[in-house]
């Protein structure tokens, strides 16, 4: 009896170390932000949180976004920016930015801080801001854009004046739980980790200061928190087939007046004004087109035209949600001729190459400025459209079993629904559902008998 009893101590002691060398693995792992995009592996939003200089009961530190994402931008109304205090620290100012709440700052006599709560949330300010509560990159309204597109706005930044902190290295404290909506849910941010300071250099590049400390927190970003059904989806034609393949009937969701009343207008219907002009107008409910496919966007590739040694294609962006335009859109797409693009009409292009090893099959493009960045709502005038020429590859290039549509499309950062590939346009004599007819042959054949008898 004393054997089995030592025997079960011993496996409950075992079991016991397991779980808390899980748990101690758990706690040591690095941060994760639990999301990757295989067309951008290494993109993320990176917050640098640079003390400049301690104060009486604190310090003074600059935070700035940079935006390493290669084809996702944060559009209106702009980015949320939250964290929770590590002890009792307080805002007494801030420059580019502010909290959204002041809370309870009853505790203060006189002069009360910008922000007593324990976990702010912090928003841009717009363009238009007094100079004087301006920071460099601040104050364009929350929006970041790429660095493709745009790398002179492809960062945000503002100052914040921190009280009731540590005022050396050793006492203080890094803030904890880092969230960032863009506008809404989709970023999952890591730990702050303390880096190498920053160093900051004049505009001639001679001299270099640096800050005191500096903290990274990384955020990435996944489309399954950022929505519960996709935003746009692609259709395909072709200039040999006259099938057009639509998108996917409920591809971003279902009509369905009973569950969700008002989420869409038919665009001839009288009361299309009224419906815009809704409850949902000033909180950004989208408000789309009745269509079999209920999507904001669609993307229409159609193989236009076959030359010698050239073949076209026509892409067409739709806009079908009334109550937004898309500024600095952009366009992500995969084929495998991408590496042989020749000319590009009324859109910007850029290759994208997240696999290395020179494999270019991916590629970027956007509108001009001043002429198609902005895609409009629902309407006549809410398209954007482009031809790309592309040089054959007599080793790969066919039209033969639906090579010459896309593997993936993205819109502003997001996966696009695609048709399923065996309702793709075949050629015609490549249809696995084509069948021979019987007249021609017979045809055929009392050609020949006929003419043969002729000759009896």
């Amino acid at each position: 009896m004393a054997v089995g009893g030592g025997t079960g101590s011993s496996r409950s002691a075992a079991c016991c170390g397991a779980v808390m060398l899980a748990a101690v693995l758990l706690f040591l792992a690095p941060a994760t932000t639990e999301a990757y995009d295989s067309l951008d592996p290494n993109g993320n939003i990176t917050i640098k949180w640079d003390i400049m200089e301690w104060t009486a009961d604190g310090y003074v530190a600059v935070v700035t976004m940079f935006n390493y994402q290669q084809f996702r931008h944060i559009s209106a109304p702009g980015w949320q920016l939250g964290w929770t205090w590590a002890k009792k620290e307080v805002i007494w100012s801030m420059v580019g930015a502010q909290t959204t709440e002041q809370g309870d700052c009853s505790k203060f006599k006189s002069s009360p801080p910008h922000c007593c709560k324990r976990d702010p949330t912090i928003v841009d300010l717009l363009p238009g801001t007094p100079y004087n509560q301006q920071i460099a990159n601040c104050c364009k309204a929350g929006v970041i854009n790429t660095f493709n597109q745009d790398p002179s706005n492809a960062a945000s930044s503002f100052q914040v004046s921190v009280g009731l902190a540590g005022t050396t290295n050793k006492t203080v404290k890094v803030p904890k739980n880092f969230t960032l909506k863009a506008p809404g849910p989709g970023y999952t941010c890591g730990r702050a980790l303390v880096g190498r300071p920053t160093k900051f250099f004049t505009s001639d590049g001679r001299r270099a200061t640096q800050a005191l400390m500096t903290w990274n927190v990384s955020c990435t970003y996944s489309q399954f928190l950022a929505q519960k059904t996709p935003s746009c989806c692609v259709s395909l034609s072709s200039f040999y087939n006259d099938t057009i393949v639509n998108c996917p009937t409920c591809s971003c969701g279902c009509q369905n007046n009973n569950t969700r009343p008002g989420s869409c207008v038919n665009e001839n219907s009288p009361y299309l004004q009224s419906a815009i002009d809704g409850p949902g107008k000033y909180t950004g409910q989208p408000l789309v087109q009745c269509t079999s496919h209920m999507c904001p966007i669609r993307i229409h590739w159609h193989v236009k035209l076959n030359y010698k040694d050239y073949w076209r294609v026509k892409v067409t962006i739709t806009n079908f949600n009334y109550r937004m335009n898309y500024t600095q859109w952009n366009l992500v797409v995969q084929h495998p001729n991408f590496d042989n693009i020749t000319k590009l009409f009324s859109f910007n292009y850029k290759p994208l190459t997240p696999y290395g090893g020179g494999i270019n099959d991916t590629a970027m493009f956007w509108g001009m400025k001043f002429y198609n960045d902005l895609l409009m709502q629902a309407g006549p005038l809410g398209n954007a459209q482009s031809e790309i020429l592309m040089k054959k590859d007599s080793a790969t290039f066919t039209f033969d079993k639906g090579w010459a549509f896309p593997r993936r499309v993205y819109f502003n950062g997001d996966n696009c629904v695609m048709p399923s590939p065996d309702a793709y346009p075949w050629l015609p004599n490549a249809s696995p559902l084509t069948k021979q007819p019987l007249t021609l042959p017979l045809l055929v054949f009392w050609t020949v008998l006929a003419t043969l008898l002729a000759y009896v």
